[in-house]
């Protein structure tokens, strides 16, 4: 498993920008009623590493939103990256999603589905291949995409595990 604490990213001295995944309308059946509110799925990014997502929940969309960013701006992560692109192939899963991510060749663009491409985009990830598997749920393909781009390790990373140098990692 992952440090998750040792990528934790501070929002202060970044500039984010945010995107929105999925807005939903739930309802409550009372005794009075219907009761209407808003779910916002949000993801927010610097563009060059660090992302975040949150759910906000409101009466109003407006607020839903912003309650949403406000959240993933508390839960923001550093990944690894090669260049635009991820540094190997990965599986992630949370809930019923499963997703599958493979580096690609520069030029190759952002092959993936709307939620995944929300969080590509946000990381700064411009050439990747990407499939949703199983459940096509926003919430879960988020939490699924970005645990599995946290799970990630570059050349550098797994050197200093094995206590070798950069030329052994490549040279075997």
């Amino acid at each position: 498993m992952v440090n998750i604490k040792a990528k934790k990213v501070k929002a202060a001295d970044l500039e984010l920008k945010d995107r929105l995944v999925a807005i939903k309308r739930v309802t409550k059946v009372t005794k009075g009623g219907r009761n209407f509110s808003f779910t916002a799925v949000v993801v927010v990014g610097d563009e060059k590493g660090v992302v975040g997502y949150g759910l906000g929940k409101a009466g109003e969309v407006t607020s839903a939103i912003s309650k949403g960013i406000e959240e993933a701006k508390k839960n923001l992560y550093r990944i690894s990256l090669i260049g635009e692109t991820i540094p190997h192939e990965i599986n992630g899963k949370f809930g019923g999603a499963r997703v599958f991510m493979k580096p690609a060749a520069p030029g190759t663009g952002v092959i993936a589905g709307g939620a995944m491409r929300a969080v590509f985009e946000s990381v700064g990830i411009n050439d990747v291949l990407a499939k949703s598997q199983g459940s096509s749920n926003p919430h879960n393909l988020v939490k699924a995409t970005v645990h599995a781009l946290l799970e990630m390790r570059d050349a550098y990373q797994v050197a200093g595990l094995r206590g070798i140098t950069m030329d052994k990692v490549f040279n075997g």
